[in-house]
């Protein structure tokens, strides 16, 4: 029996080692995107700047439902430590319609700097917005995508020490995704606003 539980101990090690290693990664990436959205911040082309494009009470109103989302999602992963399947069930429901309305916020602002012809075509700075910005919602996305499987899941076959080390990973890859908005409000949105 104690070879069965080193065998499982070393196996679960390994996945956590291994998710880790891949929020890392997401590290390099996010901080090269956001190396070239410095660089390229000032690089307007004669078009709209930060200053020009970004409302304050938008962008806050993002991010106190991102924080908020962070708070039920480490709510839900409290829950799954104590094998409370009803309020993990709530908690991640709510994290989930907080992290779909996020998006939605995201995906408004893209489509009205589209519209008013503020692509990521117009500029070095509209290109290197679009694209950080725009990684950071498709990683939403796949926590969204991730969210439903394991809802699905937990209510399926409730709580096990498998689901448990999933809704863990999920929520440090929640939090990490609310770490890198951090720096998006401030780097990003703040720095472009104040000019």
């Amino acid at each position: 029996m104690k070879e069965e539980e080193m065998a499982s101990a070393t196996a679960e090690s390994k996945t956590v080692f291994g998710f880790w290693v891949y929020l890392m990664t997401d590290c390099v990436l996010f901080a090269s995107l956001f190396a070239t959205f410095v660089v390229l911040r000032n690089n307007t082309y004669g078009g709209p700047s930060g200053q020009d494009l970004f409302s304050l009470s938008f962008v806050l109103s993002e991010t106190i439902i991102l924080l908020v989302s962070s708070f039920s999602i480490g709510l839900a992963w409290l829950a799954a430590r104590e094998g409370n399947k009803r309020p993990v069930l709530s908690f991640m429901a709510l994290t989930f319609l907080l992290g779909l309305a996020f998006l939605t916020l995201e995906i408004k602002e893209f489509n009205h700097l589209y519209q008013e012809g503020n692509s990521w075509r117009r500029s070095g700075f509209l290109s290197a917005f679009f694209t950080l910005v725009g990684t950071h919602g498709a990683h939403i996305t796949a926590g969204l995508i991730w969210m439903a499987t394991m809802m699905v899941l937990i209510y399926r076959r409730g709580i096990y020490a498998t689901n448990v080390r999933r809704v863990t990973m999920l929520a440090l890859f929640w939090h990490f995704l609310d770490v890198i908005w951090i720096f998006i409000f401030s780097i990003v949105y703040l720095m472009g606003i104040i000019g």
